[in-house]
């Protein structure tokens, strides 16, 4: 698809006459679901003796009831050259007020932190939990792409496609735009999920000369209290900076899919480390009925959780299920699109002792 920039406005072409026009409104990244609706969207005719490249859609009439379909491959690149360009213009154009950065591992946690935050302030919450699936090359679009196709070829977590890769990309992209002379306040506390991130975030800020400061979120959150003075905060030293980098590098150069976070260290695991736990409950779960039936997923991911002492990605756990039932180790009834719309038991050849 040929694109011509011509700020705020961008074309694209589609097909051999019909002509896109994304209108940049604001600065901010924009992810699958902006794209998909229609606003800041107009189509356009090309006329068939008129080069693309000279096109230019001042008046011109836009086509009324204008519709295009494609791909969600073909929207994702949408996604991304809109952020291509809108990163382009936020470097030229934009100057931060605020005087510290924030990182967080969580979407909802960066909401709550945006709240709880006195103006100007700049947080960026990162989407993806980095404890399961591939790692490599994961600040490029080939690894980003690899992480994806392995996430949906195994993880139901009822997004989207590729709804989750554009979100990624835009979280990278806000990381490297931080500027240099800002200090980065990260939350970070002893979990896999964040220590992940962690080392993900430092590998990505490597090139540049911000003060890095973490912020340890172990202790507990009384009522949403997102207040940095309330947790302990460490200025990162060159030493422990260098350290995290070779540590994501080496966690970047392998091939495994889930880790743990055991004894201060991240450990990488065997994908099938769940499993028998997987089965043992659920046969528990099987002695203490009447006789033997189905059990809704989601209800039994719930409590195998419980008995956990260091949970897992309930998704993830959802996965290895979902193997079971594909070996024959576990029976299924239903439809898995998700957790809540189907049950599973042992297969009556299994031995419940």
């Amino acid at each position: 698809m040929e694109t011509v920039m011509h700020y705020p406005f961008i074309y694209f072409l589609y097909g051999r006459n019909q002509v896109l026009v994304y209108e940049i409104q604001r600065l901010d990244y924009i992810t699958l679901a902006d794209v998909v609706g229609k606003e800041g969207w107009e189509g356009y005719e090309l006329p068939s003796a008129e080069p693309f490249t000279t096109f230019r859609h001042v008046e011109r009439d836009p086509q009324e009831g204008w519709s295009f379909c494609v791909a969600a491959e073909q929207l994702s690149y949408l996604v991304d050259t809109i952020n291509d360009y809108i990163q382009l213009q936020r470097k030229r154009l934009t100057i931060p007020t605020a005087r510290v950065a924030h990182i967080v591992c969580s979407e909802s946690a960066a909401g709550s932190l945006r709240v709880a935050l006195a103006p100007p302030k700049y947080v960026i919450g990162f989407p993806e939990d980095l404890s399961i699936g591939p790692l490599w090359k994961l600040d490029e679009e080939r690894g980003q792409a690899c992480r994806q196709k392995w996430l949906m070829e195994n993880i139901n977590d009822e997004m989207d496609d590729f709804a989750g890769l554009t979100k990624l990309r835009v979280a990278i992209r806000e990381i490297r735009d931080i500027p240099s002379h800002l200090p980065v306040y990260i939350w970070c506390g002893d979990n896999i999920e964040e220590q992940c991130g962690l080392r993900f975030f430092l590998y990505l800020l490597r090139d540049q000369h911000n003060e890095i400061f973490l912020i340890h979120t172990n202790q507990q959150v009384i009522e949403r209290q997102w207040d940095p003075n309330l947790y302990e905060k460490k200025r990162l030293s060159v030493k422990e900076h260098q350290n995290y980098l070779q540590q994501w590098e080496g966690l970047a150069a392998s091939t495994a899919v889930h880790r743990q976070w055991k004894h201060q260290h991240i450990q990488e695991m065997p994908e099938n480390c769940y499993d028998s736990l997987i089965v043992k409950r659920l046969k528990q779960m099987h002695q203490e009925q009447e006789h033997v039936d189905f059990i809704q997923t989601g209800t039994f991911l719930l409590e195998l959780l419980t008995k956990m002492e260091e949970p897992p990605n309930i998704f993830y756990l959802e996965y290895r299920i979902r193997y079971l039932v594909y070996n024959g180790t576990l029976a299924l009834k239903g439809i898995p699109k998700s957790m809540r719309h189907y049950y599973v038991k042992i297969r009556q050849k299994t031995s419940l002792v």
